[in-house]
């Protein structure tokens, strides 16, 4: 990390489930969060949008650009057109990054929550549920045909995708 507590000067990448939308950014360290507005489980589908801050500045979009939405009047939602995964909250100088998005999302730790008006009960359960195992173990029939068929793009950049076939 830099002195301002950033990702080195090459940041993450991330992109889109399907690989039509890839990014590099730096995100700001301390930034990294969980929103429960309403407008956010909405964007993201979910009981939550997982988000991490970065300056427009140190967002590149290195394949493809994303569709937006605007959610509000200062505020741009980001998505594949393609694919429909979420990829950003957008607002006036900066995202807030969906976590899921990024090749490798452990790397960034959370830090706080937000929008707590819209906490979801659902949210008190995670951790106290049961865990039934692995897609593989859980799905045993069906996962080598899943995999087999996979058309997900991988967790890191590509030059090509889908890759050429020869």
């Amino acid at each position: 990390m830099d002195q301002e507590g950033r990702v080195g000067m090459t940041g993450l990448s991330g992109g889109c489930q399907c690989g039509a939308v890839r990014f590099r950014a730096v995100p700001s360290r301390g930034k990294a969060h969980i929103c429960h507005c309403r407008m956010c489980q909405k964007a993201v589908g979910n009981l939550f949008a997982s988000l991490v801050d970065a300056d427009a500045s140190e967002v590149i979009w290195t394949r493809g650009t994303p569709a937006t939405f605007n959610s509000s009047a200062e505020v741009t939602r980001g998505f594949c057109s393609a694919c429909g995964t979420p990829l950003f909250y957008g607002y006036p100088g900066g995202y807030g990054l969906c976590l899921g998005a990024f090749d490798d999302p452990a790397a960034i730790p959370l830090i706080h929550e937000s929008g707590m008006e819209g906490r979801l009960p659902q949210v008190d359960q995670i951790g106290h549920i049961p865990n039934i195992g692995t897609t593989e173990e859980d799905m045993a029939d069906e996962a080598p045909a899943i995999a087999a068929s996979n058309r997900q793009h991988p967790d890191h950049d590509t030059d090509h995708w889908p890759p050429v076939s020869g």
